[in-house]
């Protein structure tokens, strides 16, 4: 028997309102026990709450919504309490103690959702993402993805092959022992149409810069400007900054958004072939790692020395005497501040350009990886003569389709992604 659960759905306490969701086929008993009956089904009630032994618990609003047209597939009942701990604790410990309910597991709520057909994979892995998105772009990109964008487009795609493979299993049929059945009119054409479509869902940007954020390294010779630089943008003083070459021995990571795009800004060691402490080695190899797996970089060293694609930045522009550059991207002061928002700007209409447009829901690499199998297929398909060999690549073509909506999935795979939810959710 499926097993009921219950868990606060709601921030954590103390708080106004706080919600305890629970869900399974014992939801409206236990819903029963606390308030003494079922309220009429979708709408809010006013109710006491009381334990096993008759002690209020709480005064509440109580509402019903009987499976299977639920957020979870199942009966779920909903228990909007006051907010504070020991009025939840109080709540959690009467439900504890009915026979067969327990507290859920994070993501349990939402992974029986999916096994009960309420959302498929990928609408899945959009709700991790909008319950992790700390900026706009993320929110707007993650609700898509949630909201079955993404799984409407594969559904229809997965449709148009179920169409063209009856047409080809017909003229398979129907052809005679002896004949080689030919392959039906205007099959390849519909592969290619659908193929280039897949493309354009390929060719988008990736979600994974979206989630991680734009990696931005500020890079170049000791006491070059970096850490000031970097203290600046990201607004605190998160390096030290000293005359001193070599004060700045690792690499710093700050998370930051600006304007709603999130970036990740990076101060280096300052590069030098000349290092002898052991220390600033290791930190200089550090930095050097980190221009490799930039997305961006800030040159702030001698023009043209600079790893390729990065900008040209002329920092200490306040300091006399400080080398100058011919064609600069920013001519700016760390220190005073001055071209440090036009640098500011010129990144986030940089980052916008190489991240997901606002709204639009963008691939992680599972789907990327499983969408690119699918479109190899089907183009595959296209360009085959013999019929065996093309009903084979478009079955193989559904399976990737199949998978990447979950429909055939493992469960060690589920496990990492409903872990990454919150326990109520």
């Amino acid at each position: 028997m499926i097993e009921t659960i219950f868990a606060l759905s709601s921030g954590a306490p103390p708080a106004a309102i706080a919600v305890m969701r629970i869900s399974g086929p014992l939801a409206g008993d236990a819903l029963s026990a606390l308030a003494g009956t079922l309220p009429e089904p979708r709408r809010a009630a006013y109710s006491r709450l009381y334990n096993a032994t008759g002690d209020v618990l709480d005064q509440a609003l109580v509402l019903w919504f009987p499976g299977p047209g639920t957020a979870t597939g199942e009966d779920l009942a909903e228990l909007h309490l006051h907010g504070g701990r020991a009025v939840i604790g109080a709540v959690e410990q009467a439900l504890a103690a009915m026979p067969k309910l327990r507290r859920a597991t994070p993501g349990e709520f939402t992974r029986r959702a999916f096994a009960n057909g309420r959302i498929d994979l990928a609408e899945a892995e959009g709700l991790a993402d909008l319950l992790s998105a700390e900026t706009e772009l993320q929110r707007k990109s993650a609700i898509a993805m949630a909201g079955g964008e993404f799984s409407r487009t594969v559904e229809a795609w997965r449709a148009e092959l179920l169409r063209v493979s009856a047409a080809l299993e017909a003229a398979l049929d129907f052809s005679d022992e002896d004949d080689v059945a030919s392959l039906p009119s205007g099959l390849a054409a519909a592969l290619q149409d659908l193929h280039r479509a897949i493309d354009s869902w390929l060719e988008r940007p990736r979600a994974t810069q979206l989630r991680e954020g734009y990696k931005v390294v500020l890079a170049g010779p000791p006491n070059s400007g970096k850490s000031t630089l970097f203290n600046r943008i990201v607004e605190y003083e998160a390096a030290i900054t000293a005359p001193v070459a070599g004060t700045t021995r690792d690499v710093l990571s700050q998370p930051l958004a600006i304007a709603g795009v999130p970036f990740v800004f990076f101060d280096t060691a300052g590069l030098r072939s000349d290092a002898v402490d052991e220390i600033e080695v290791i930190g200089v190899e550090k930095a050097r790692s980190a221009l490799e797996n930039a997305d961006l970089v800030l040159w702030l060293g001698s023009e043209g020395s600079g790893p390729v694609g990065g900008w040209e930045i002329e920092a200490q522009s306040d300091r006399d005497g400080h080398e100058t550059k011919g064609a600069p991207r920013h001519r700016l002061s760390g220190l005073t501040g001055e071209g440090v928002d036009a640098l500011r700007m010129d990144l986030v209409e940089t980052a916008l350009a190489a991240m997901p447009r606002p709204g639009e829901a963008a691939l992680n690499d599972r789907q990327h990886q499983l969408l690119q199998e699918a479109g190899r297929w089907i183009q595959s398909a296209s360009v085959q003569t013999d019929v065996l060999l093309v009903a084979e690549e478009l079955r193989l073509a559904r399976v990737a389709f199949d998978t990447l909506l979950g429909r055939t999935t493992t469960e060690d795979m589920l496990d990492v992604l409903f872990s990454r939810f919150c326990i109520g959710k």
